[in-house]
């Protein structure tokens, strides 16, 4: 039976993750033998060959850009005990709003229209989150819940709008928007590839949050809500207010990663834009250990996960699901790690008749 530990290594908890990604890559090696391919091969071309060139370094960056940005949000409302799980509806309510404001530009548009679709895409996603934040204030509605069943409102409203009223007249009937205009479009970083100011803007994100968790008030208020609710109470924090902080900052971050995706690497919004970069975000989380530093290395992971999913799609022949797979083994090897550090084995001696 498991006994919690009095006291949890703090330097096995930060190795949790690490532990996790290495028996993540062996069940990994594995399953590509069951798959009849070599697991030295499928390694390879899962995680090495996506880091083999420019390309695929800028690649990484721009899948990592999404996750960074959920998973830092998530971030902060998992510490103030707020489980959002609908990072994938805000995404997805965020390139709603700032597609909109993009369909708007022209080609005689100036360049900073691009800022008002990122402020555009904030504001669409704090709206749905805070649909969760009143339903969970007003009438205590489960936050898991609701943010859940929110994702699928907003898949439903994105599809009607591409195959409705937005609807790109000369599209031949596809479920898209017509193509943003050039000041709608987030700028590259590097010519030639498809790296834009996305990342710049998820890094300096990530650093915003460390502040606001690490040398604020407002973030310590957000943590000891988290951590000791009666004694937050007891010290005059509000716990309102801090479902109402942490909803609208993790909404309107999620918001700016569904905003950065259409108008970066997509340019229109289609009736799909994300991958799952909502849900994969709530992993990412976890394995960073809610800090914005391990959020950046976790995207980083999970963004390769992504990467080498597709070509192993591409030169093996194997599933797509495979990047759905890898990432269910990570989050099934962090809870199983976890489990142990914070518990100890304690065998039962047979009872005597």
């Amino acid at each position: 039976m498991l006994i919690p530990r009095e006291h949890a290594s703090r330097t096995w908890l930060w190795l949790s993750p690490i532990v996790a990604i290495a028996l993540t890559l062996l069940a990994g090696a594995v399953l590509f033998a069951l798959m009849g391919t070599s697991p030295l091969n499928g390694l390879h071309i899962f995680m090495i060959e996506p880091l083999s060139s420019m390309r695929g370094w800028t690649e990484l960056a721009l899948k990592a850009t999404p996750l960074i940005l959920c998973g830092v949000g998530l971030a902060v409302c998992f510490r103030a005990n707020v489980w959002n799980i609908g990072a994938e509806g805000q995404l997805i309510a965020g390139a709603i709003a700032g597609g909109g404001i993009a369909l708007l530009a022209t080609a005689d548009t100036p360049r900073v229209w691009f800022g008002f679709v990122l402020l555009a895409a904030a504001a669409g996603g704090a709206l749905w989150a805070s649909i969760t934040a009143w339903l969970r204030d007003r009438f205590h509605a489960n936050e898991i819940l609701t943010s859940l069943m929110l994702v699928y409102v907003a898949q439903q409203l994105l599809s009607w709008l591409v195959q409705g009223p937005w609807r790109d007249p000369l599209g031949y009937g596809f479920p898209q928007t017509e193509l943003f205009a050039g000041a709608a479009r987030a700028p590259l970083l590097l010519e030639g590839t498809r790296l834009n100011i996305g990342s710049v803007l998820a890094l300096l994100a990530a650093f915003a949050i460390w502040i606001l968790l690490a040398r604020t008030v407002i973030g310590y208020q957000l943590k000891v809500i988290g951590l000791a609710p009666i004694a937050a109470r007891y010290a005059g924090f509000s716990s309102r207010r801090s479902l109402w902080i942490a909803l609208l900052i993790s909404g309107s971050l999620a918001g700016v990663a569904g905003g950065l995706e259409v108008v970066g690497p997509i340019g229109q919004l289609t009736s799909s834009i994300s991958p799952g970069y909502g849900f994969a975000a709530i992993i990412v989380a976890f394995v960073g250990r809610l800090h914005p530093l391990g959020i950046v290395l976790a995207s980083l992971i999970m963004a390769l996960f992504y990467i080498g999913g597709e070509l192993a799609q591409s030169r093996l022949g194997l599933p797509s699901a495979l990047t759905g797979v890898f990432q269910g083994l990570l989050l099934f090897f962090l809870l199983a790690c976890d489990t142990f550090v914070n518990h100890r084995v304690q065998f039962r001696r047979g009872v005597p008749t």
